[in-house]
């Protein structure tokens, strides 16, 4: 292979073709062309006494340079050109490629790709085998093993299968498995890395340095793997928090907080400060947004490190007070609330006041201390609000002792109770018996110095056994709790302070109202002890979805301190109902997890980024060049000898030799750009386009691209609208009243917006045309304010913009194709705003629609028509339905109202049969 700066070939023997190029010129020039064939009827001895032109006796110069220029591009071409073709395989013996697959590899997984595929064409051209061996664990649990010598054709469909997994590489493994290994002859190695160090790298590079030289391939500082560690939900603050390898600079990161239903509920900023590995912020969300939170995730890092998955632990449910005691306004070290307030806040949002006014807010548990008697029509409504799904505990104490009871409690009570020196004497005060499995408190540890000295007696009943929850040791019921519809009748048969027992003072305490006010959500319940099943899993993208076969149960006593592998994925484990959380964040903060940049290698490797090596093969492009350029000399030859009719000799020279001056100059136009007026004019209405803005963010611009390409072929396909492909326009210049549609997304990379272009847009509104302008974070959804937001105020601040509103239920947009009432992209749940519906102005359109969704990444389809983009959380589903709006949206600003006339159609039968 010859290297001429960027350039190679590899075969360059084939260039010494190129000195027999004076001798072609001189015999080109000496060689008469062939005579031109002139018909010679006997008339036209008459007419062609005159005539001027005669054959020339050589060959033109500027044919001869053609001719010489087709000959080069053909030697050229078969040397095989390559443009930045790499470092070439220099060892004798195979290629072995070593490929990180973990976690960390998924953020920059193009890239490893297209070097892998470098590689393995340079195996090819150098006829080598190559060996493929992956360093994270098979998904399906076997040990790790490397590929058979192949040929390159076999390694490249093998390589094209890898995808990245959700747990990390195993680097130990990897060494292990390269033990029995024989190869012969030096051998190339490429270590195509994660960038990540799990403390096993610097043995791994020293073995595969034994092998022959070693090429260590990593991302840039910048583009390492972050991990998204869980919030810390301690007391009332929620932080969010993150963790990352580099730590050299400073630097910013978004954090997607999602519902259980795909909605953006909040995108705060995590700052990472120079030299500091982890950055938080706190979360300030109301209390009913906050308990909604499924989902945490580091934008732009599509791995399963970047996701946090929240159950219920993270949530703070809302628990109101209630209490008969007058002691907690004169004495409230003494009161009931004192210690039930202490024991919840940590988990729980605690509000005091009556019944009525708690219920009158949601409310997820209600607590009532030694209230012995209920009005009626407090029992009615506390009934009904249990039915409904609501956990009512109770507390005994004085009141309810000597009370009559009442239909609230879940077992009928004795009167008087159960005291110390009392009828019923004890010896001495009596402690808890340990928890039993079916217990909802059951793996609670019971304090030995915890004793109860008095307490309210159930009535024995056949299905007393089975509605006790705890016991006292001589087993008479500490905490009895039966079904009421869909909630849950508890009482605990001592006082909620320290008057009856040493039970609030203990860390037990606080355990069990933890474990009851998880019961509001059907959570917990469960034997602490029992294996939870895998439920749903992340693959290796952070994609949540069915957990693989060989995925196995974790013991809920051992949950915390689970790893993370192919048998303990990262994701959910129990049931629909009641599951836990298992996240590769929290493994990293817990230390089973290694995380820390790659930087102690030893000595003698040479180590590269990856993207600095882009090859382009330019054999094929070269050899075309030269074939256009031969089917243009056979055309000009006809043209000279007058075979062609019609084209004479010297417009076929002027033709030539403008083509001759020009060559080398390739100018391929882009038919989504405007290269002239009249150009721009011509493409944008000889077909139906729709238009994009052109924000100087050219992978958003691709985005917005694709986007429109991926819509205009469902519209092809479902309606009688065939759109072209869609065109990019630039607000400083273009003119945008050939467009019915526009679609604007927001980026901070984009400039202010001159008078002229403002002008521009506001013409294009109030003639009829409609924007849609996309913020992508969705802050509309809760009325906040995200980057998208401000800088659509940046942008469109000064645009005569009219009032907005919410898209009502009846709106034309919801029935323009599709009956629709939700309008999802890549996000779902946010709010789409439209101007006031007033059918005078603009046949009813409305020019402006503003929502946060991010649908042109929903919409964009590569060039083998598959999803560029994943959608949470619906999932092929959710795009169809973006996909549904984009064609609703379409059809409403082509037709405008018509589908809100047909309401109409009735009463205009109606008036035409009169």
């Amino acid at each position: 292979m010859l290297s001429l700066g960027p350039l190679a070939f590899l075969t360059p023997w084939l260039l010494a073709a190129l000195v027999v190029l004076p001798v072609l010129w001189w015999l080109l020039k000496v060689m008469p062309p062939s005579p031109r064939l002139i018909p010679f009827p006997a008339i036209r001895l008459l007419f062609g006494l005159e005539r001027t032109e005669e054959t020339p006796h050589r060959t033109p110069w500027w044919l001869l340079l053609l001719r010489l220029l087709i000959a080069a591009l053909a030697i050229l071409g078969l040397a095989h050109p390559l443009l930045n073709p790499g470092q070439p395989l220099q060892g004798s013996g195979p290629l072995l490629a070593v490929v990180d697959d973990g976690w960390a590899a998924a953020r920059t997984w193009t890239q490893r790709t297209r070097a892998l595929a470098e590689l393995i064409d340079q195996a090819e051209r150098a006829d080598k085998a190559v060996m493929l061996l992956t360093t994270a664990p098979p998904a399906t649990g076997k040990p790790l093993v490397p590929s058979r010598l192949m040929r390159a054709a076999d390694a490249r469909t093998l390589a094209q299968a890898l995808t990245p997994k959700p747990w990390p590489s195993d680097r130990e493994a990897v060494r292990d498995a390269l033990d029995g290994v024989a190869l012969d002859g030096a051998v190339n190695a490429v270590w195509l890395s994660d960038g990540i160090d799990d403390g096993a790298a610097q043995a791994l590079a020293e073995r595969l340095q034994r092998l022959g030289r070693l090429r260590v391939l990593a991302p840039d500082p910048g583009e390492r793997a972050r991990v998204m560690l869980p919030p810390d939900a301690t007391g009332a603050a929620f932080t969010v928090r993150a963790r990352r390898a580099d730590t050299g600079t400073e630097a910013l990161a978004s954090v997607a907080a999602l519902s259980d239903d795909g909605r953006l509920l909040a995108r705060p900023q995590l700052r990472f400060a120079a030299g500091e590995a982890d950055a938080s912020v706190a979360l300030d969300l109301p209390l009913e947004l906050r308990n909604e939170l499924a989902r945490l995730e580091l934008e732009d890092e599509t791995t399963a490190g970047a996701v946090v998955l929240l159950d219920e632990r993270f949530r703070r449910r809302p628990v109101g007070l209630v209490s008969g005691d007058t002691l907690e306004v004169a004495q409230p070290l003494l009161g009931d609330l004192y210690y039930l307030e202490r024991a919840l806040e940590p988990f729980a949002e605690v509000r005091s006041g009556s019944i009525d006014d708690l219920l009158g807010r949601d409310l997820a548990v209600l607590v009532l201390a030694d209230i012995g008697t209920l009005t009626e029509s407090e029992t009615a409504v506390l009934d009904d609000w249990v039915g409904r799904g609501g956990v009512l505990l109770r507390f005994a104490g004085p009141r309810l002792a000597e009370g009559d009871g009442d239909a609230l409690l879940p077992v009928a009570v004795r009167r008087g109770g159960r005291a110390f020196g009392g009828a019923m004497q004890w010896a001495q005060p009596v402690g808890l018996a340990p928890f039993e499995p079916g217990s909802p408190f059951a793996g609670l540890i019971v304090p030995g110095d915890v004793t109860v000295s008095q307490q309210v007696l159930a009535e024995p009943a056949p299905d007393l056994g089975r509605k006790v929850w705890a016991r006292l040791a001589d087993g008479t019921p500490l905490v009895t709790a039966d079904r009421r519809g869909a909630g849950w009748l508890i009482l605990v048969h001592t006082t909620a302070n320290t008057t009856w027992s040493s039970l609030a003072l203990s860390g037990l305490y606080v355990d069990m109202m933890q474990r009851v006010v998880a019961l509001s959500q059907g959570v917990a319940g469960e034997d602490a002890a029992a294996a939870l099943p895998p439920f749903a899993a992340l693959d290796g993208f952070g994609v949540l979805g069915a957990p693989p076969a060989v995925a196995t149960a974790i013991a809920g006593d051992a949950f915390d301190a689970a790893g993370v592998g192919p048998r303990t994925p990262p994701g959910f484990y129990g049931t629909e109902l009641t599951h836990r959380a298992h996240n590769l964040g929290a493994a990293v903060l817990a230390g089973t997890v290694a995380y820390g940049p790659l930087v102690d290698l030893p000595p003698g490797l040479a180590l590269e980024a990856y993207g600095t090596s882009r090859q382009l093969d330019l054999k094929p492009w070269v050899l075309l060049a030269a074939l256009l350029l031969l089917l243009f000399d056979f055309v000009l030859t006809l043209a000279l000898r007058g075979l062609l009719p019609g084209v004479g000799a010297p417009a076929a020279r002027g033709t030539a030799a403008a083509l001759v001056v020009a060559v080398g100059v390739a100018l391929i136009p882009d038919p989504a750009q405007a290269q002239t007026d009249d150009e721009f004019a011509l493409t944008a209405t000889l077909e139906t386009r729709f238009a994009y803005v052109q924000t100087g963010d050219r992978p958003l611009d691709e985005i917005s691209r694709d986007g429109l390409t991926g819509l205009s072929a469902v519209l092809r396909g479902r309606t009688s609208v065939e759109p072209g492909d869609p065109i990019g326009v630039d607000l400083e210049r273009d003119e945008l009243a050939f467009f019915a549609l526009i679609y604007w997304p927001m980026s901070e990379l984009q400039l202010t917006l001159s008078d002229d272009a403002l002008k521009r847009v506001n013409d294009f509104l109030r003639r009829g045309g409609t924007i849609l302008f996309d913020t992508r974070d969705q802050q509309f959804a809760v009325g906040a304010s995200g980057p998208g937001g401000e800088t659509l105020r940046r942008l469109v601040g000064r645009l005569d913009l009219p009032a907005l509103v919410p898209v009502p239920p009846d709106h034309v947009l919801t029935k323009a194709f599709y009956l629709m009432q939700d309008f999802p992209g890549r996000y779902a749940g946010g709010t789409l705003w439209v101007q006031q519906p007033d059918s005078r102005v603009n046949d009813g359109v409305s020019p402006v629609l503003v929502g946060g969704n991010d649908w042109a990444a929903a919409w964009a389809l590569d060039d083998l028509g598959q999803p560029r983009f994943p959608v949470v959380p619906g999932g092929e589903r959710q795009r169809e339905m973006a996909f549904r709006f984009g064609v609703n949206l379409v059809m409403y600003a082509l037709t405008g109202n018509y589908k809100a006339d047909q309401v109409h159609v009735p009463a205009i039968l109606e008036r035409l049969g009169q």
